[in-house]
């Protein structure tokens, strides 16, 4: 069976994320999850190991998926692993035309790599890693965007620390 490439910042995994890989795997049967850094975006709070750590906990023993940290450029790992499709998932339509416009420039760098994008399920549409970082930062509560596995990580790692909702 074919492998696919599931790349992103994970910071921190949502209940997005692990549906986004659990529908890759049904149609590619191997997904690997490429833990790495966005530099278009503002920089990681947490280390790629530690997310890889939180992600590898998100998506439990599921077979067929493996969870790696990646540095440098996507399609040079996807040359690295021998991975010819990558996997995106999609809210809205702002995210494809960010999704499109580099599936285009990773075309340009190797151009067997090949983008799929799968629709986020409803339930997920409006779920964004930064949301949940800002939230769980205010002790409000990100219960229904974490998988529950990882929801104390995620208060603790990405609150301010007090536990305390703001006052106005």
């Amino acid at each position: 069976m074919s492998a696919a490439i599931y790349p992103g910042s994970f910071d921190p995994p949502t209940k997005g994320h692990v549906d986004v890989i659990e529908r890759a795997r049904r149609v590619f049967g191997r997904v690997i999850v490429a833990v790495g850094s966005n530099v278009r975006k503002d920089s990681a709070r947490l280390s790629g190991e530690r997310r890889a750590e939180l992600m590898r906990a998100a998506v439990g023993d599921l077979e067929g998926i493996e969870v790696e940290v990646m540095s440098g450029l996507l399609v040079d790992f996807a040359r690295e692993k021998d991975v010819r499709v990558v996997v995106k998932g999609l809210r809205d339509v702002r995210d494809f035309e960010t999704e499109q416009e580099q599936a285009l420039l990773n075309r340009t760098m190797y151009p067997e790599l090949e983008t799929v994008f799968l629709v986020s399920d409803v339930r997920h549409g409006f779920v964004s890693s930064s949301a949940v970082r800002e939230i769980a930062f205010h002790a409000g509560e990100v219960r229904a965007m974490v998988p529950g596995v990882i929801l104390e990580d995620v208060r603790r790692l990405y609150g301010r620390g007090d536990g305390q909702k703001d006052k106005i």
